[in-house]
């Protein structure tokens, strides 16, 4: 394997936390042992429902079985089920048509067959970490008979030392009958290849789907939108906030009395109540420190995955994450508790540990819960016992101390208030205003635009992870990051300054949900998605797809509210003019 500063980064990952790690180097020498591993399979339409490879009656090589292994914690969580094949494949050693083992189909086993075929079941191998599909068998023409395939002839090519190429042919297609015997059998052809070791993984990107011109077209359509939503807002605070303080200027001659009993309006009324804490201060802090290490990760691990290639690794983005994710555990804690301190809150560790395990206590319920039923359907989704408490010391070794030495840093570095505008003692009353004016209603409105400039790109990913497309275009996802983030500042500016002109000083939920509520159309577009787009089937593919779209959704509108930190420093300074003004 060749080794980057992220191969090392998932070295030092294994060491920490146990798991074992593939010391290939992916250079052979002639006739060295070639290993080939068989992974899962499972129904082609529920890409999640896998199981492992022999739990169907397949029967394996006469060679030595080599242990069942996870290579890193994301393989474990993903469902990989490496298991040896024991079919012996020797480094540019052509291997004739050979017979590995006969199959007594007892009617258990038959059964078990002709469900397989009934529901399309295929399965993934390895070689060389290039991973290969094949079909287990097939329908007969009228429904009147099942065939499974018996013979796989691996075609692998080679440039020097190292395998550059593997493709799988099925053929010997044998009815299935109840006390038959089915010989199975392998063959393997090697042959020179001029593709580089570095672009060995080309064949399995599809450029015609994600480079399409739609896709071209939607980043053009979110970027001028982003142009409109940017003028919009510069208009609101260059014009129409300038003419108030040109109108401000002009009344120095009146008299104390006069000024306050003017014809004050909208915004301006409310300079003394705007920076009056939130409701419920310690789930909004935590939920803004929580959106801004959301961001921060998926803004980590995009670049990584364009400058590294990490969609050539098995696990390897889910690992990523999982690292960039305890590692930045400081950022929750920063913004989390300086935002709770200068809201004036008291119960800091309380504020601290929701903080912590807000995202993982959801990601690890609804992990368990779908957990149950992997295991009632033995499927290799279960995650091991081991695993779990992985992930157990990673949050409570790693991301609970990290985030307490954010938190001190927060409340002591930023943790005072400094408000432009002292906070009258009385709460003002909030007059009634139109019903459009509303916070439901802003909530409602403000995340169409953000999930318009995104929606096309949901596409493309949502494909990627639930059909059979492997997502390599992380310069599109990057520009699509920076334009959602762009979108949903402009989209909350936007909504908090009619909310504040409404005379409602409440503006810190209505802000971020407005931009959160992005998610809540993401989470509809699923719907679409999986009843539409998708032909998935059956309890348990649903609850992964519902499940973990449920928790994508909530990490999105997370990581958009958080935004409202953005409203914040501009209000700031927006209520100094203000206050300013109102002073003479």
């Amino acid at each position: 394997m060749n080794l980057n500063m992220f191969g090392v980064i998932f070295i030092i990952f294994a060491i920490i936390f146990g798991a074992d790690a593939d010391e290939h180097n992916h250079v052979y020498e002639d006739a060295e042992e070639i290993v080939l591993w068989m992974n899962t399979v499972g129904p082609y339409h529920n890409r999640q429902e896998t199981y492992s490879y022999f739990s169907l009656p397949f029967c394996a090589g006469p060679k030595t079985t080599i242990s069942h292994y996870h290579e890193t914690l994301g393989e474990a969580l993903l469902g990989v089920e490496l298991e040896f094949s024991g079919l012996d494949i020797d480094y540019k050693v052509d291997a004739p048509k050979t017979k590995y083992c006969e199959l007594d189909l007892t009617e258990e086993k038959y059964h078990a067959f002709v469900y397989a075929v009934k529901n399309h079941y295929w399965y993934q191998m390895y070689i060389d970490d290039l991973p290969i599909w094949g079909i287990v068998g097939e329908i007969e023409e009228g429904g009147d008979g099942y065939y499974i395939w018996t013979h796989k002839k691996f075609d692998i090519g080679y440039n020097g030392k190292q395998i550059v190429d593997v493709n799988l042919t099925s053929e010997a297609k044998v009815r299935l009958q109840p006390n038959a015997k089915i010989p199975f059998t392998y063959e393997v052809k090697w042959h020179k290849s001029n593709v580089k070791f570095a672009d060995r993984f080309d064949k399995y990107l599809d450029p015609n789907f994600f480079q399409h011109r739609i896709h071209w077209f939607s980043i053009f359509n979110s970027f001028m939108m982003v142009i409109f939503l940017v003028g919009l807002v510069s208009m609101i605070l260059m014009r129409t906030l300038r003419k108030d303080y040109a109108r401000y200027s002009k009344e120095e001659d009146i008299d104390e009395m006069e000024r306050d009993l003017g014809d004050e309006y909208g915004w301006k009324q409310v300079h003394g109540d705007v920076f009056r804490p939130a409701s419920y201060p310690m789930l909004f802090s935590a939920l803004i420190g929580t959106g801004y290490q959301t961001a921060f990760v998926s803004l980590c691990v995009i670049c990584f995955a364009i400058l590294g290639e990490l969609y050539t690794e098995r696990g390897s983005m889910l690992s990523t994450a999982i690292f960039v994710y305890a590692a930045t555990s400081p950022v929750n804690g920063y913004f989390g508790g300086s935002l709770y301190s200068r809201m004036g809150g008291k119960v800091w560790i309380k504020q601290m540990m929701l903080s912590a395990f807000l995202i993982p206590v959801l990601v690890c319920g609804t992990a368990f819960f779908i957990n149950f039923i992997a295991i009632y359907y033995h499927a290799s989704r279960a995650i091991p016992f081991g695993i779990m408490v992985a992930v157990a010391c990673i949050c409570l070794f790693v991301i609970l101390p990290l985030t307490l030495v954010g938190t001190v840093l927060g409340r002591n570095m930023a943790g005072q208030p400094n408000y432009p505008c002292r906070i009258n003692a009385v709460p003002r009353p909030i007059p009634e205003k139109k019903w459009f004016m509303e916070p439901a209603v802003i909530v409602v409105l403000g995340g169409v635009l953000p999930f318009g400039s995104i929606f096309i790109e949901m596409y493309f990913i949502f494909t990627s992870f639930w059909a059979y497309k492997i997502y390599y275009v992380y310069g599109f996802m990057l520009l699509v990051f920076i334009i959602l983030t762009i979108v949903t500042v402009c989209v909350t500016i936007v909504c908090t300054y009619f909310l504040l002109n409404a005379e409602d000083y409440r503006w810190q939920w209505t802000s971020f949900l407005s931009g959160a509520s992005t998610a809540a159309y993401v989470y509809l577009y699923s719907f679409y998605y999986f009843f539409f787009k998708t032909k998935m089937y059956g309890l348990f593919q649903t609850t992964f797809y519902f499940g973990y779209m449920a928790l994508f959704s909530i990490a999105l509108g997370v990581m958009c509210g958080k935004l409202i930190l953005v409203i914040l420093y501009s209000f700031n300074c927006v209520c100094v003019c203000v206050c300013v003004c109102v002073s003479g």
